[in-house]
């Protein structure tokens, strides 16, 4: 496309409505992959109180010689004999338990998962808890499916009402696995009714007897109930709302807990119930969870803080309401230290949480930028920090500039934000790109008119002009309308300067143009003739 006619289109931005980002779009991943994979799924590999008589010596054996065994393990899982099956069982939960490389392969070869499904209901509640804790070995690879293949979803289901409290811990911990894999099994669990179930467990484990005390085993159940929770609320496409509702409640009384780990998981679970549209964030809101989750944000460890600033961060995406939520709690208070975190990843979030609430309602973003140092930390992210946070500081100061009143876009530049925006308009990232010309656009709008524009002089000092004008070659169409646009709005045109700088004077009869300068005689041409001709100054 020609320049001509690139000029000629209509100059756009980026759409207002974007301003205000959810967590699908915007990749803000805070636990990586395969860390998040690690979390989702656990092995069973300690000694639980159940069978803690056994000789923890057994766990050196040499695992070539147990697989000898498979053969006598086989038959005595297939047989008739109680007694038999239980060393059996207990036998293959041995081999499955091992530190390193479980024989899990061997195992499913030897063709006794169906009979260890099988045992899940046998009348004694020690064979019951070792195959549950067998199969929940085996969920906890990337062979999950196969155990949900055989039936052992609605047995372990059902011992979650178990009489025997190991029983019910270890049914929850393989349902964690099995939810933790894909949305597809998390959804098959949920079918199940399992849900309701595994709240009881959570609700006794976390009630203290009259004396203040818990039951005993109560807090490794409590971490292994949370966490399988979490897994059942994990993953995309989300689990219906419905489904899971009845759980927010159970984990906003959890946020009151001592334990770090029930805190963390039952605030990921949390965050994967807010993220979403309004009526997720106010299933959350509602329950008055955000008071718990903003005094969190000052907990002493960053894996409690962390998924309390996601949750936090998904309820200031949602409407105004449900920003002013953490407004009034404090929440701006409580997130102002964190952008000073030493990870990198909480800074980043805290800039997307602030991004949210800059794209609020015009009072909010007042009160934002009369926070005491927000601007001024946001700033220096956005100066200093590293790429991923900076592009969400990027967000931050852009929808200030956007939406902001007068006096907020005044406390911009005092804080310093011309320089590091003009340093943005010569990042790769496009988006970023257009994220800094729109924040200069908005400042300049109320920088006054032509030559008087005091914010235009800035932005030239700082170097943006030159920066704006090489955007002019940018092969992204935004950008170039956008420099464009800005140039000639508030920077003038060179173009029309030149065509006024190169205008004849009309001589005194005024038939004729006269050029004249030191080139020798005045040359004179027809005014009449150049009128036909088709004038063109580009």
């Amino acid at each position: 496309m020609s320049n001509d006619g690139r000029r000629n289109q209509f100059k756009k931005g980026i759409d207002s409505d974007s301003s205000r980002r959810r967590r699908e779009n915007v990749s803000i991943n805070i636990r990586k992959n395969k860390k998040e994979q690690g979390l989702a799924k656990r092995r069973n590999i300690q000694l639980n109180n159940f069978v803690q008589a056994e000789n923890s010596a057994s766990t050196t054996v040499d695992l070539d010689s147990r697989l000898d065994e498979m053969p006598t393990l086989v038959a005595g899982v297939n047989a008739a004999c109680p007694k038999l099956n239980l060393a059996a069982t207990r036998g293959i939960r041995k081999l499955l338990s091992a530190e390193q490389d479980p024989p899990v392969m061997q195992v499913i070869e030897a063709g006794v998962l169906p009979r260890l499904v099988q045992l899940l209901g046998a009348p004694d509640t020690t064979v019951q808890f070792e195959a549950a804790w067998a199969l929940t070995n085996v969920a906890s690879t990337e062979h999950t499916e196969v155990v949900v293949q055989y039936g052992a979803v609605p047995p372990l289901a059902l011992l979650l009402e178990n009489v025997n409290a190991d029983v019910r811990e270890q049914a929850a911990w393989c349902l964690g696995n099995i939810a933790g894999d894909s949305p597809s099994l998390r959804d098959a669990v949920l079918s199940t009714g399992a849900l309701n179930s595994l709240l009881k467990n959570i609700f006794v484990a976390a009630t203290p007897d009259k004396d203040g005390s818990y039951a005993p085993g109560s807090k490794s159940m409590l971490r292994n109930a949370t966490w399988a929770l979490s897994n059942f609320c994990r993953g995309k496409p989300q689990p219906e709302l419905s489904l899971v509702a009845a759980a927010i409640p159970v984990l906003v009384r959890l946020l009151s807990n001592p334990d770090k780990e029930v805190l963390m998981d039952a605030c990921w679970a949390l965050s994967y119930l807010s993220d979403g549209n309004d009526e997720r964030i106010g299933a959350v809101v509602h329950t008055n969870a955000v008071p718990s989750l903003v005094a969190l944000l000052r907990h002493d460890s960053s894996s409690v803080i962390t998924p309390a600033l996601r949750t936090v961060g998904n309820i200031v995406s949602g409407s105004d309401t449900q920003t002013q939520t953490v407004i009034d709690q404090g929440g701006l208070q409580a997130l102002l230290p964190l952008l000073d975190n030493p990870k990198k990843t909480i800074r980043k979030e805290t800039c997307w949480a602030l991004s949210n609430i800059a794209a609020g309602n015009k009072n909010q973003i007042s009160i934002l930028c009369h926070a005491p140092s927000v601007l001024s930390r946001v700033m220096g992210q956005l100066a200093n920090g590293e790429w991923d946070v900076k592009k969400e500081a990027a967000w931050v100061v852009s929808n200030v500039a956007t939406g902001g009143s007068f006096q907020d876009v005044q406390l911009l530049i005092n804080a310093g934000c011309i320089a590091p925006l003009c340093d943005l308009l010569e990042v790769a990232d496009a988006k970023i790109v257009l994220v800094g010309l729109d924040a200069i656009e908005a400042i300049l709008k109320h920088g006054g008119e032509g030559e008087n524009n005091e914010y235009a002089n800035m932005v030239d000092e700082a170097g943006g002009l030159d920066k704006i004008e090489n955007l002019q070659e940018h092969e992204n169409e935004d950008i170039y309308h956008k420099s464009i646009h800005l140039i000639e709005q508030y920077f003038g045109s060179e173009e029309e300067e030149e065509c006024e700088n190169m205008a004849p004077a009309v001589s005194a009869d005024a038939k004729t143009f006269d050029f004249g300068g030191n080139f020798g005689a005045p040359q004179a041409f027809p005014a009449a003739d150049l009128f036909k001709q088709s004038h063109n100054c580009q």
